[in-house]
């Protein structure tokens, strides 16, 4: 299992959020994203080195991985697809 820190734009991302798609994040965290966090959709370009996991229709999950001290980074909550 990987522990799960978020930045600050991520926890500025999470009080965004819907009570729903608070508890379908946590959800997603304990786990998919805690026990494999490779199980994401690896991302290019600029974002290469950096995750990603559907959390809604629009929003995403971004984070990235570090595996020396066995810690994922969320770094995004609720992206902006669809304005």
């Amino acid at each position: 299992m990987y522990e799960i820190r978020f930045t600050k734009e991520a926890l500025k991302d999470v009080n965004k959020l819907s009570p729903r798609l608070k508890s379908k994040l946590k959800d997603i965290l304990e786990y998919r994203i805690s026990p494999e966090p490779h199980s994401g959709k690896k991302l290019v370009g600029q974002l290469k080195g950096f995750y990603s996991m559907r959390l809604s229709f629009q929003d995403r999950i971004v984070y990235t991985i570090d595996e020396e001290n066995n810690k994922v980074f969320i770094h995004r909550a609720k992206t902006h697809y669809g304005d």
